[in-house]
């Protein structure tokens, strides 16, 4: 499935490690295969990303909380 990213919002979290953070929340996006006119068409998939502006990936849970995945920093949104 091709997927495409729709920016929601940014927010500034801190870190575990007493650093800041700037976390941008995406949609996903999957693209709608039931138009053909030759043109993308992309439907919400109800999906939400979390992602530092760096690109790093954000494991956000239910309760709020978040953990950059690749270097097990917590964040806590500000």
């Amino acid at each position: 499935m091709d997927l495409k990213l729709h920016l929601l919002e940014t927010f500034h979290a801190r870190g575990s490690d007493a650093k800041d953070y700037k976390v941008c929340a995406y949609e996903r996006m999957r693209l709608d295969d039931t138009l053909h006119d030759g043109q993308e068409h992309w439907l919400p998939s109800g999906v939400t990303e979390f992602r530092l502006d760096s690109g790093d990936v954000i494991d956000a849970k239910a309760d709020g909380s978040m953990v950059v995945l690749h270097t097990g920093v917590k964040l806590t949104r500000r």
